[in-house]
């Protein structure tokens, strides 16, 4: 159970072969759902301790914004190099090594009170999250056709909308419990017991490829399936490549993965440039009281789970598999709505400004992942997602966070707002580009046929 490498189990017998292959399919997606909700319940908690971080170590908004910065920079870093490990690994028990470390991380989080110990502290939680993404998408990639991976990735990409929509209920419940006297046992503690409990549930449900499960390729199962790159002419079979060989060959020199990765760094600018500064925004600018912040923080993430799952057979049914129309007209909403939550002055209408961008910002990210999906062969999945994840988590969130937070220092909120606003007209000029791809290699898949 515990080896993280690669094993095959013995074949399955051809008669039992239908009923087993979706069996286990069933229990490969709920793994890793519920997998990656219990790594936003470890990871989301933070944003909600900002506030008592702020009042007892007294830190600025740039210090504040570095605190978040280092952990999604170190994040982007760790994605990138762990997706492409993953890609050789056992997808379980990789994931569920790294949200035990990330439990390890909170405990230790729950008893500091240095600044510099939580700078080290959230740095290696930030490590730790870069486990999860990747066996997830090796897992999707795997197991379900192009035909559904829309509706399957949607229902996947809301783990983390429902784990960080229900980080504020359980650290609530933990208020309630301790005090807020015990803010750092509320904040980080409770959330790391949880997630030791999810760790267990990945070991248990989770899946391996078709292969390593005795059952036979996708490609086997679903013919049409077959990836229209092209890999036989290369010295090397993929099996025998090395991560890097992998990643090199069929991401790096891959025009289309850039493409996909730019739209995410500019999804990921400006969805962290709100969720990370709306419990600070909300209480010092528009005077939210406590209760009201958690309540427009617990709608933004929530919010997006309808709109994410509605996406997913959009993009299927009406779109035929195209992802990025729909990221196109999402974001150009979700420009306008920018605007509203800046200006709005009730309570009633920010909250609604807030929730409308948690509604839409999830549906071009989960878009801009499943689109990753289809622009490599199943084998490096987790190298594409590596290297959207690492430049989205480097520049995206750092633009987010830690620049947003200089700007608002340096020339008001006004300023951090303007820059939200570009991120996402530069999202859009991205979403063309990686649409305009994604017809190219359509037309090839249609020219083999």
């Amino acid at each position: 159970m515990l080896n993280i490498r690669k094993a095959t189990v013995a074949k399955v017998l051809p008669g039992d072969i239908p009923a087993t292959y979706k069996r286990y399919r069933i229990q490969a997606l709920m793994s890793v759902f519920l997998g990656y909700l219990a790594y936003y319940i470890v990871r989301s908690n933070f944003i909600l301790s900002t506030p008592y971080l702020k009042e007892h170590l007294e830190l600025s908004a740039t210090q504040i914004g570095f605190l978040s910065s280092g952990m999604l920079i170190a994040y982007g870093i760790s994605k990138g190099i762990m997706s492409s490990l993953s890609d050789k690994m056992s997808p379980k028990v990789f994931m569920a090594c790294g949200l035990f470390m990330c439990a390890v991380v909170n405990v230790g989080l729950g008893f500091s009170s240095m600044f510099w110990v939580f700078v080290v502290l959230i740095i290696c939680n930030g490590i730790f999250q870069g486990m999860g993404v990747g066996p997830s998408f090796i897992t999707i990639a795997n197991w379900f056709p192009k035909t559904i991976r829309g509706r399957v990735t949607a229902f996947w990409n809301v783990s983390h909308n429902v784990g960080g929509g229900i980080v504020a209920p359980i650290v609530g419940v933990a208020f309630a419990l301790v005090g807020t006297e015990h803010w750092q046992l509320a904040s980080y503690i409770f959330p790391a017991g949880i997630a030791v409990l999810f760790t267990v549930v990945i070991l248990i449900l989770g899946k391996g490829t078709p292969q390593q499960e005795g059952l036979p390729s996708l490609d086997e199962m679903i013919p049409e399936e077959k990836n229209v790159i092209d890999h036989s002419h290369y010295a090397l079979a993929p099996e025998d490549m090395t991560a890097y060989q992998i990643f090199y060959t069929f991401v790096l020199k891959n025009k289309n993965a850039w493409y996909v990765s730019f739209v995410d760094v500019f999804v990921y600018m400006v969805r962290f440039g709100v969720i990370s500064w709306l419990p600070i925004y909300l209480l010092t600018v528009k005077h939210f009281s406590k209760e009201e912040m958690s309540i427009a923080f617990l709608f933004f993430e929530w919010a997006a789970i309808p709109s994410t799952l509605l996406a997913g057979w959009l993009t299927d049914k009406v779109f035929k598999g195209r992802r990025m129309p729909l990221a196109i007209i999402c974001m150009t909403i979700i420009f306008f709505c920018l605007f509203g939550y800046w200006k709005s002055e009730s309570v009633m209408m920010i909250s609604f400004f807030a929730a409308t961008v948690g509604c839409l910002i999830y549906v071009p990210q989960f878009l801009a992942s499943v689109q990753t999906m289809e622009i490599v062969p199943r084998f490096a999945v987790g190298s594409a997602v590596g290297l959207r994840g690492f430049l989205s988590y480097i520049l995206g969130s750092s633009l987010g966070t830690i620049f947003f937070g200089v700007m608002v220092d340096k020339f008001g909120w006004h300023a951090g707002f303007y820059l939200l606003m570009g991120g996402a007209v530069c999202c859009i000029i991205f979403c063309i580009l990686s649409h305009r791809g994604a017809l190219e290699l359509e037309r090839k898949a249609a020219a083999l046929r």
